[in-house]
């Protein structure tokens, strides 16, 4: 319907939610001890509503933009039930850390 829910990441990126999945997240989210209380508020106080306009475009807010360092070029991934949104260099940097990493033992086992 184009209605979508953006927040942060805390690996620096924004999420973009569709409504329906946001209510999902955000109920779990909400679930979680009050050990987790700085995730909460990272997750649900930086929660914006947003419409998709006429031809499909969205307006993210100032803030959310500078909390990511998101300027000019970015890079839209598909995440199964939302999508993350990322400033093209922080995304490079970041994937070139991972890749020169170890591949975690939960991924030792995963067939493609």
């Amino acid at each position: 319907a184009g209605q979508l829910t953006i927040t942060r990441h805390p690996h620096g990126c924004l999420m973009l939610f569709p409504r329906s999945e946001w209510e999902k997240f955000r109920e779990r989210v909400a679930g979680l001890p009050m050990t987790a209380h700085w995730w909460k508020r990272i997750f649900l106080g930086n929660a914006m509503d947003v419409d998709m306009d006429s031809t499909g475009r969205i307006l993210i807010s100032p803030e959310l933009r500078a909390a990511t360092h998101i300027n000019k070029e970015t890079i839209l991934l598909g995440m199964g039930s939302h999508f993350e949104l990322w400033d093209k260099g922080t995304y490079d940097a970041q994937e070139a850390q991972a890749m020169q990493g170890d591949m975690p033992d939960v991924l030792r086992d995963f067939s493609i």
